[in-house]
């Protein structure tokens, strides 16, 4: 084993969690933006947040996820016995994940913050197990956007992810079909996961539970069979969805332009305001977007909108 780094940096990606109709159970990490950490050794004990990564992101490490979550692997190391070089780590947070988007960033961080805490602390090969990382993030995590692995697993291993248990924890990976594109569009609006969350139905109706729980079964049915077709219409969710789109101005219409134009499946990306389709081509993605920002302007509303795949890399660690 070689020794620790003394800097190190981590890049993670977002993606979308809350996959279709899988509420807290399914996620996927997507290319493009991602979130870095870069952590270096401090002799100020604890973790210390050199930039926050954006003006609104808290600089108090008891209240930023990337910091909730490395202060957390120091606590394990500590437990453990592991002598470290310095009392304390110092982070720079570098968001390339929109705040409150719906693109999984507050668990990007948290991720990033835990994988180089590990990466700072232990020798290569060495540190913290798969599932230790995933409860130190979801420790940084559940303080802004609630207890759920539906981001935070995909965006450590990449690829599309269940999540089959919390206590204990238990994921899954899922093969990503091929030739799949997903359409990003982002609206400019933010929506906290907190007030997405406050407007779920506390009861649901047994009749949509079923149909939830086919839908779900269907998505990991089809991303073993490469059924495109199949992964579109079980992109139907009744429960989060429906409750989700009077927050949402112009989700319902680009939704309809979006399968107008090609799409297989469109839903809500995370918490929202980002949406989602799924579509089997980059052409068909081209149209999509189009469609998707067209209709958005006729909300008032500005819109970012790219092309993405699945990405399979997850967390990615390099030395500084």
């Amino acid at each position: 084993m070689s020794a620790p780094c003394m800097r190190v940096i981590v890049s993670v990606p977002g993606g979308i969690g809350n996959l279709g109709p899988g509420l807290d159970v399914l996620g996927c990490a997507l290319t493009g933006a991602r979130d870095e950490v870069i952590a270096e050794w401090s002799q100020t004990a604890g973790i210390t947040i050199i930039d926050a990564g954006h003006p609104q992101l808290p600089t108090d490490p008891s209240k930023n996820t990337a910091s909730i979550a490395a202060a957390s692997v120091m606590r394990a190391a500590a437990m453990r016995g592991m002598r470290m070089s310095h009392p304390g780590i110092a982070i720079t947070i570098k968001k390339g994940l929109p705040l409150s988007g719906g693109q999984g960033g507050s668990a990007a961080s948290a991720v990033a913050g835990a994988v180089a805490a590990n990466a700072l602390i232990w020798p290569v090969g060495s540190g913290l197990t798969q599932n230790e990382l995933l409860t130190c993030a979801l420790e940084g995590e559940e303080t802004v956007a609630g207890r759920h692995l539906d981001n935070i697993a995909p965006s450590l291993l990449g690829g599309i992810v269940l999540v089959r248990s919390l206590d204990p924890i238990e994921v899954v990976k899922i093969p990503a079909p091929a030739g799949l594109r997903i359409v990003l569009a982002t609206p400019a609006q933010q929506l906290t996961t907190t007030r997405a969350r406050s407007v779920l139905p506390i009861e649901v109706p047994r009749s949509i539970v079923v149909h939830q729980l086919a839908q779900v079964a269907a998505i990991v049915s089809a991303c073993h069979s490469g059924d495109l077709a199949l992964l579109g219409r079980a992109m139907d969710d009744r429960i989060a969805e429906p409750a989700r789109t009077p927050l949402l101005p112009g989700f319902a219409d680009a939704k309809v332009a979006a399968i107008d134009a090609g799409a297989l499946g469109v839903s809500i990306s995370g918490a929202g305001p980002t949406a989602f389709a799924l579509c089997d081509s980059e052409a068909t993605a081209s149209k999509i977007v189009q469609a998707m920002q067209n209709a958005y302007a006729r909300a008032g509303l500005d819109c970012t909108v790219r092309i993405c795949e699945i990405d399979t890399q997850g967390a990615i660690v390099r030395d500084a």
